[in-house]
């Protein structure tokens, strides 16, 4: 599939290139397991959605999170007191507990008709089913992209209405992405290579978001495209 895009200033993406496009990476996630689907919705619309578990470190006191300190002489069954804590040389203060969140990402890359560019929707939620705040979300984002988010060409992660389900999810703005795609697709274009635009794009924006591709992706879509 060649890569006929316009020869405007800002490089966009078809619908139908978009469709295409997903197609292409849909198949090589199936052949690596991956565990990325194509969601139909309607009669002429969809998206492409993987979920993604993952795990945090938080540190907790040691005296919240642990029924009893190492047993006293006499108080095999009870639970020690701050006293007691001290006297076996235990600082509160210093004790604490490492235990690891699981978190369920719901990953999902939809077409913007009016952008002309893909965009990744995602939620999260812990284990309990609570979902994510936006500040939790950016708690999560490595430092290395926190300030390429606020100063690059993605701008923010913001919340809104997706465009397909009409519910809330996360997602990073689209509104420049034209802007960071069109080098590389220009480039490829005058080099004569041919690229998939999806994994291109998905290997930049996704792991600002815990999201990272295979690196297979690269050598098979060049080879189907």
């Amino acid at each position: 599939m060649s890569n006929n895009f316009s020869q405007s200033e800002d490089i966009c993406l078809g619908e139908k290139q978009f469709l295409q496009f997903c197609d292409l990476f849909i198949k090589h996630s199936e052949e690596i397991n991956d565990g990325w689907q194509w969601r139909k919705q309607g009669p002429n619309e969809g998206y492409m959605v993987k979920v993604h578990l993952t795990s945090r470190k938080t540190k907790n006191n040691f005296f919240e999170d642990s029924q009893c300190l190492p047993s006293l002489p006499g108080h095999e069954s009870e639970a020690c007191s701050e006293g007691e804590a001290e006297n076996i040389g235990i600082d509160k203060e210093e004790a604490p507990v490492t235990t690891l969140e699981l978190i369920q990402y719901e990953y999902h890359v939809v077409y913007s008709c009016s952008y002309q560019v893909p965009v990744l929707y995602f939620k999260a939620c812990f284990s309990d089913g609570r979902p994510l705040t936006l500040e939790e979300i950016w708690e999560n984002v490595h430092d290395c992209y926190k300030e390429r988010l606020l100063q690059g060409p993605w701008e923010t992660i913001t919340q809104q209405e997706h465009h397909l389900l009409g519910q809330p999810f996360f997602i990073l703005h689209p509104c420049r992405t034209s802007e960071l795609m069109t080098p590389i697709m220009a480039g490829a274009r005058q080099e004569k290579r041919d690229v998939n635009y999806i994994t291109s794009w998905l290997s930049m924006v996704g792991p600002v978001v815990g999201l990272d591709l295979p690196t297979s992706y690269a050598t098979a879509m060049s080879q189907c495209i």
